[in-house]
């Protein structure tokens, strides 16, 4: 089967290259999904899981993406849950190799149903960004009806749903990023904007929570604006400062099947939609990672089949 590799961790993006691989080994309890559609992290050759086992062994030549749409092609002993045939999407191990293949095996529990009226390529864009979004307000932060939250990269992947999640919410939401983002911040639900580049962050004042993507110093300027209780979430990087009276946590999305699946079931009611940037194929997911082809939203890789469930 054909895939996205990477060998060296020293060569980067320069070092992804699509080529013909073994067909993925299936463990207990895993399923092997075809893939139709996968998303990817840009920064994720950065992950130490990337290139090692959950045991610390090196897994090179591995194959990247953690967020995909298929159709269940095969079941592992013992999988429950799912049947051939099956319409799923989800997330893959961050120690395995991933999404960006025709194949790749999944832990049974990190994916859930699809409804047939959800496409592939939308479908792929929400594993990551609304568990992420979703986890983010609500699991850690608490976020409730009447608050004002922080989001940073209003516009991308992550930061539009969680603008959905907390305008459903009924909470103030106010979205950062650059000057281009605006008109989307605010379409998606935001009730203000600040430009990052040319705003100044300080001026937003208090707020109960503050959602950074971001990470260095806007991380950092962040914590002065946590009201007291308050409390600062970010997915960028450990905070080194801490709101005078809140508190700052830092935590990587978990897969979650329930949630999921009500995930989708918001974007069948038309309660969120996915921001997607742009849509390629899989020999251009290499092209994709690099910085000048970046765009607001999530990219999608889309892995075509003949014959099957498109």
């Amino acid at each position: 089967m054909q895939a996205i590799t990477v060998q060296d961790p020293d060569a980067g993006i320069s070092g992804l290259t699509l080529n013909e691989v073994p067909y993925p080994h299936m463990a207990e309890n895993d399923v092997i999904v075809r893939v139709h559609a996968a998303g990817f992290t840009p920064g994720e050759l950065d992950w130490p899981g990337t290139w090692t086992d959950r045991a610390g062994r090196s897994r090179t030549p591995s194959v990247p993406g953690h967020e995909l749409s298929g159709v269940v092609a095969e079941l592992g002993y013992g999988t429950t849950g799912l049947t051939v045939g099956q319409r799923v999407f989800g997330l893959t191990d961050w120690t395995r190799n991933g999404s960006l293949a025709e194949f790749t095996a999944v832990e049974a529990r990190n994916l859930a149903p699809l409804p047939a009226d959800i496409d592939h390529t939308v479908a792929a864009a929400l594993p990551i960004s609304g568990l992420t979004a979703w986890q983010a307000l609500f699991d850690h932060a608490h976020l409730t009806t009447g608050q004002t939250v922080v989001i940073h990269g209003a516009a991308g992947g992550v930061g539009s749903i969680a603008v959905q999640l907390a305008r459903q919410a009924g909470a103030r939401v106010i979205g950062t990023g650059r000057a281009r983002d605006r008109e989307t911040a605010l379409k998606l639900g935001a009730d203000a904007f600040v430009d990052l580049q040319g705003g100044r962050l300080e001026e937003i004042g208090d707020v109960d929570v503050v959602f950074d993507v971001i990470g260095g110093e806007i991380l950092d300027r962040s914590t002065g604006l946590v009201r007291a209780g308050g409390t600062l979430v970010t997915i960028a990087q450990p905070p080194t400062l801490q709101p005078r009276d809140g508190r700052a946590v830092f935590f990587i999305v978990e897969p979650d099947r329930a949630r999921l699946s009500d995930l989708a079931q918001q974007l069948r009611q038309g309660r969120i939609k996915p921001v997607i940037g742009a849509v390629r194929s899989l020999a251009e997911a290499p092209q994709a990672f690099a910085p000048e082809h970046r765009t607001s939203g999530k990219t999608i890789i889309r892995v075509p089949h003949q014959g099957t469930d498109a």
